[in-house]
């Protein structure tokens, strides 16, 4: 059955002062996504990037989530930093209250928190560092949902929590046969139709295609496209128009939790 709603979600504010990583601007991406995940400081973003995306996220209706990452600026948080855990928690923790105190600013909340890169994929299979991860959120940030892969860790130990979390579907990463992403530090460009038709065919099948060349099953609340990926400006508007000629509704993920609810 055809999903009726889905979250469509992007890593915005992912440059630092005047380096600039992605090929289109947060701007032109903010009109096609219903949440946004900003780049809080380590491993891309900077204060000014942090406010001028908040803001133009309030201006169009966006939610928006803190996208914290490992202490990593010179590898954009695609390399595991072996941290002591205290340490990597509190990093965590700062991050996500600096963005919340730029969505106060902005007359709003922080509906998400979504770990970048390499510690996104690190909690997906460490079961510890999940642990870690849920309890630092389950204290500073109860209010929030998490952001994670159905067959993560992550996933596993926010629902034991009662954390609220958001599975997501990437439309820009091929799968394996374990239904976890196949993690890349850097993406080749992607034929935005085919991409778009990969994710109109989760929302109806539920299904994906490994690149083992299985289908397997997949279970999502949002689909992610990444700034960085090449074309992404494409990428985002080809998933948006197929979603949207399918008569799939876009909506921030607190909506289609509360939907499901």
């Amino acid at each position: 059955m055809t999903r009726k709603a889905v979250d469509l979600n992007c890593d915005l504010g992912e440059n630092f002062g005047y380096w600039r990583i992605s090929e289109a601007t947060d701007e032109e991406l903010m009109d096609l996504i219903s949440s946004a995940n900003v780049a809080t400081g380590f491993h891309a973003g900077d204060p000014n990037l942090m406010d001028k995306v908040v803001k133009g996220a309030v201006e169009r209706g966006v939610a928006i989530g803190a996208h914290p990452g490992y202490r990593d600026l010179q590898g954009f948080g695609r390399r595991v930093i072996q941290a002591n855990p205290d340490e990597l928690v509190n990093d965590i923790i700062y991050q996500v209250g600096s963005l919340r105190e730029f969505a106060r600013r902005h007359g709003t909340k922080l509906q998400h928190v979504k770990p970048h890169g390499a510690l996104y994929m690190e909690a997906a299979r460490n079961a510890e560092l999940s642990e870690l991860l849920v309890d630092a959120l389950s204290k500073s940030s109860p209010e929030t949902s998490v952001f994670c892969m159905d067959v993560s860790e992550t996933y596993r130990v926010a629902k034991a929590a009662g954390l609220k979390t958001v599975r997501e579907f990437y439309a820009d990463r091929d799968y394996d046969t374990s239904g976890s992403i196949v993690f890349t530090r850097r993406m080749r460009a992607l034929n935005p139709e085919e991409v778009a038709e990969k994710c109109l065919r989760a929302c109806k099948e539920g299904k994906v295609r490994t690149v083992e060349g299985e289908d397997i099953d997949i279970t999502f609340e949002s689909i992610c496209f990444h700034s960085d990926t090449p074309g992404a400006l494409q990428i985002g508007t080809a998933v948006r128009k197929a979603l949207v000629e399918a008569g799939i509704h876009i909506l921030p993920a607190e909506d289609i939790l509360a939907d499901a609810a």
